[in-house]
């Protein structure tokens, strides 16, 4: 391989949401060693860091195989950004001296990815001239906006087809491979970030509410082989 690439797990421990969701077991597992046990089967990844302010998922990450990253309480507040505790957490690792070239940013609550997601990922990254990646989904909603009491579509006219309308995407949030560069100046998608179409039903799960939680229960079963 041309570079070398640690992954980095943001997972702070306030949620008002649904409190206690990272350690919440899913499937057999607390939700954030999937990202874990993900990086580690992964063997293009050369370091698999953890990065929080609470001591349950230091204790869990730990036990997992995670190393952990202490983060401040300034970067792990309802308003801090995950980018914000990106550049901590690599700031953190080039001061240990840790070296590397990209860091794939795995989010606790997206934890079903399919098995062969990073590696095709990292050989985009290889084969390109990327400064980074992003998984995104296909989406076929009708969308529009409710003006004046009215809905207006915005991407599509009445009675389209939604086969027949222009495709739209969304991030489904299920990784990120991102130059450490960029990560210190809080950027997590470059100039030349690659959009990777996923187009799996894992994309649809980004576990923010107890609901979001059951449909991921729900998913995982369905695709266990996947």
């Amino acid at each position: 391989m041309r570079y070398k690439y640690i992954s980095i797990i943001p997972a702070r421990g306030g949620s008002k949401r649904f409190p206690g969701k990272n350690t919440r077991v899913l499937n057999g597992s607390p939700l954030i060693c999937h990202s874990i046990e993900y990086s580690l089967r992964n063997t293009c990844i050369v370091g698999t860091y953890v990065s929080t302010d609470a001591d349950d998922i230091k204790s869990i990450s730990k036990l997992a195989g995670a190393e952990i990253i202490d983060r401040p309480a300034e970067f792990a507040g309802d308003h801090a950004t995950t980018a914000s505790a990106m550049r901590h957490a690599v700031q953190y690792l080039i001061d240990k001296g840790v070296e590397f070239d990209f860091v794939v940013l795995l989010q606790a609550t997206n934890p079903l990815r399919p098995k062969n997601l990073l590696k095709e990922a990292i050989d985009i990254i290889e084969k390109g001239d990327n400064d980074s990646l992003f998984t995104v989904n296909r989406s076929e909603k009708k969308l529009g906006k409710i003006i004046d009491g009215k809905f207006v579509p915005w991407n599509y006219k009445f009675g389209m087809r939604s086969q027949d309308m222009d495709p739209l995407y969304y991030e489904n949030g299920l990784l990120y491979i991102t130059k450490k560069e960029l990560l210190l100046q809080e950027i997590i998608e470059g100039p030349t970030a690659y959009p990777f179409v996923v187009n799996h039903p894992y994309g649809e799960v980004d576990i923010d509410t107890v609901e979001d939680f059951h449909y991921a229960e729900y998913i995982i079963n369905q695709y266990r082989d996947e």
